[in-house]
């Protein structure tokens, strides 16, 4: 049993069992029961702090949507260019993806997209990210909806690539697919072939 302690403290703990159990069981398999037993309390206790399944996963949701966002946000604010600030932005994605794939299972996984409520957060998430990749999209004569529709096209690939890595190895090196796909994406922000040269020059 575990000990004692602050409620904050416990809630955290709590949470950090919790994403254990999600991102392996995913949202549908995974019981009160098994959260408690990851954390070492009794489910009395669990629902001091979360009333129900559906409302623990509601808060995992906001917690590790903001975590990437943070991420992503904090690697691209430290970049020097604009190409810059899209290879390090997926680095950080993918970097994410590495080491937390449990939590990328959480939030992409198969409990999310079923549900219109768990759906809806995970739109937001996508939508903070397709708003910053918008404001770079290069081609000229785009309308601003049109711009959101590429960007969130890219936020797909993003997806769709940590998804194959959760899947295969997360542990392989996440920098060599971040270069990649940033150099597939910025073409195509950019409306152009890809012009390796170019790049580096920027």
């Amino acid at each position: 049993m575990a000990p004692r302690m602050p409620g904050p403290e416990r809630r955290a703990q709590l949470i950090g069992a919790a994403l254990m159990v999600f991102g392996s069981e995913g949202y549908q398999a995974t019981t009160m029961d098994a959260v408690a037993a990851e954390a070492g309390v009794t489910k009395p206790v669990l629902y001091q702090h979360f009333p129900s399944k559906r409302d623990l996963f509601a808060v995992l949701l906001a917690d590790v949507g903001h975590q990437l966002n943070q991420m992503v946000s904090e690697a691209v604010a430290e970049a020097d260019s604009p190409r810059q600030q899209v290879e390090r932005g997926f680095d950080a994605y993918f970097q994410f993806v590495s080491d937390h794939p449990e939590r990328f299972r959480l939030l992409f996984g198969e409990g999310v997209r079923a549900d219109a409520e768990f759906s809806a957060q995970l739109v937001r998430v996508e939508r903070v990210i397709a708003d910053f990749i918008a404001e770079h999209i290069a081609i000229e004569g785009l309308e601003p909806d049109e711009r959101l529709i590429l960007a969130h096209g890219v936020v797909g690939l993003a997806e769709a690539t940590g998804r194959h890595l959760v899947a295969t190895d997360p542990s392989i090196d996440h920098s060599f697919f971040a270069t990649r796909v940033a150099d597939l994406a910025w073409s195509g922000l950019r409306g152009q072939p890809a012009d390796t040269t170019d790049d580096q020059a920027r």
